[in-house]
């Protein structure tokens, strides 16, 4: 890619203690258009990490005090930082260094003496990963995703929006980098009917009339999973019933209860209406539906209700 043509938010954090290596590394990136940072030992690593956000690390394995290894895992388990990608750099070829590496959460790596198209070319392809990766959160900020990505074997929240992070504050009183128990006891539930081939259930908790419902969006990596979380409650479902099919307050809330299951002599009890009141809704509702029968409207006003 042509220097002009790279996105100012392609920054590189380099870290490394020889300061040969740092003026190597350095121009290569510099003169391939990457927003380069330096930091010459793990405390200054750790501490531009966290106030710049890089889009990619590359991190010398062996250091004096803090070792490129414990840089990796403090950063992995720091929210901020946890998705940034680390390329380890290390003169240490034997395997169990390369393990290492990997174990720290190192997503690659390159070995001395450096060689920098090599490294050019492990950091754009990492670069490019971590370009859409920060676009698809962007978009999900953006168009009010309540979406949040949780590690199901340590019981770790990867990555949230600011609306999903909202909901679990609200329902769960929930810290920042802990998926709560009722998240992770609907993931393992709804995992399993999946692999029945059933729908999972959509509640997830409810408080009064308010109800918290959660769905699978993807799987993005082991044991690693993508849920999406919407909050539901009666007044904001007969309120998008009004909006989706031009429907009265009275026709949205007949139509609300029907898709509850219940009956026009159980919807006029709820409304205070007698049951041939609420059948004179439903020849109404049928009509600006656009369909004939109770179980077809249900069908169609629940799919609006869900967003379809």
């Amino acid at each position: 890619m042509n220097p002009v043509d790279r996105a100012i938010s392609d920054i590189v954090l380099i870290v490394d203690d020889v300061p040969e290596n740092l003026s190597l590394l350095h121009d290569a990136l510099d003169e391939a258009g990457y927003t380069v940072l330096v930091a010459t030992n793990g405390e200054s690593a750790l501490q531009r990490a966290r106030q710049s956000l890089p889009d990619v690390i590359l991190l010398d394995a062996l250091m004096p005090g803090i070792d490129g290894f414990e840089v990796a895992r403090r950063l992995k388990a720091d929210f901020a930082t946890q998705q940034i990608p680390i390329v380890f750099m290390t003169g240490l070829t034997e395997t169990e260094h390369v393990v290492a590496a990997f174990a720290a959460g190192g997503a690659d790596y390159v070995t001395k003496p450096i060689r920098p198209a090599e490294v050019l070319a492990r950091i754009a392809a990492h670069m490019q990963n971590a370009r859409q990766m920060k676009q698809a959160r962007s978009a999900l900020d953006a168009f009010g995703q309540a979406t949040v990505a949780v590690r199901a074997a340590d019981s770790r929240i990867v990555w949230q929006t600011p609306l999903a992070r909202d909901l679990l504050n609200a329902y769960f009183a929930n810290p920042e980098t802990v998926a709560p128990e009722e998240l992770l006891a609907w993931i393992a539930a709804a995992n399993a009917a999946r692999r029945d081939q059933r729908e999972p259930a959509p509640l997830l908790t409810a408080q009064g009339n308010k109800r918290l419902l959660a769905s699978f969006h993807d799987q993005t990596g082991d044991d690693e999973w993508l849920v999406v979380l919407r909050e539901e409650n009666d007044a904001s479902a007969v309120e998008s019933l009004i909006a989706a099919f031009r429907l009265t307050q009275r026709e949205a809330e007949v139509l609300y209860w029907v898709v509850q299951g219940k009956t026009s002599k159980d919807i006029g009890d709820i409304l205070g209406s007698s049951p041939r009141t609420v059948n004179k809704h439903l020849e109404h509702i049928y009509e600006k539906l656009g369909v004939e029968t109770r179980t077809a409207a249900a069908n169609l006003a629940l799919g609006k209700m869900r967003g379809g």
